[in-house]
């Protein structure tokens, strides 16, 4: 009988856990504005460092939320005033490996930091578009 309780009981809680991040994953889907989104993390080696993630557009913050974890708040949070890209790329090198099938890659800068992001296409335009729509004047020196 106790044997069964200890068998039976990580079986529960390791069947709860994927449950809750299976809820959490849909839920952040279902979020207005959100796209696939991947983040490069570490800048180790070229290829390395890129972690899947969902992008959501909220107000003048893009929020970025890993796929596999259970947090409720989002691991980075980038401010539309301060994001700037300087270019856009194809993956290269073991890039492809990491990244979706036809993603394209956005190298940003955050104020002083850089920014890696990897997106589709079309989530490319929406992502230039959200980034244009600021206030005029937004990117004037303070």
């Amino acid at each position: 009988m106790l044997t069964d309780h200890l068998i039976l009981t990580p079986v529960v809680l390791v069947l709860l856990v994927l449950v809750v991040g299976l809820l959490r994953r849909i839920g952040l889907q279902r979020l207005a504005g959100t796209v696939e989104l991947s983040l490069r993390l570490k800048r180790p080696g070229h290829g390395r460092g890129w972690v899947n993630g969902v992008g959501q557009f909220a107000g003048d913050e893009l929020l970025w939320f890993r796929v596999f974890s259970l947090s409720p708040r989002p691991r980075r949070r980038y401010s539309r005033r301060e994001l700037e890209v300087l270019r856009r790329r194809a993956p290269s090198g073991d890039e492809h490996k990491a990244l979706q099938e036809g993603a394209v890659v956005m190298e940003c800068r955050a104020g002083d930091r850089p920014v890696e992001l990897a997106m589709s296409g079309s989530a490319v335009t929406g992502f230039l578009a959200w980034l244009e729509a600021r206030p005029p004047g937004a990117t004037l020196p303070r």
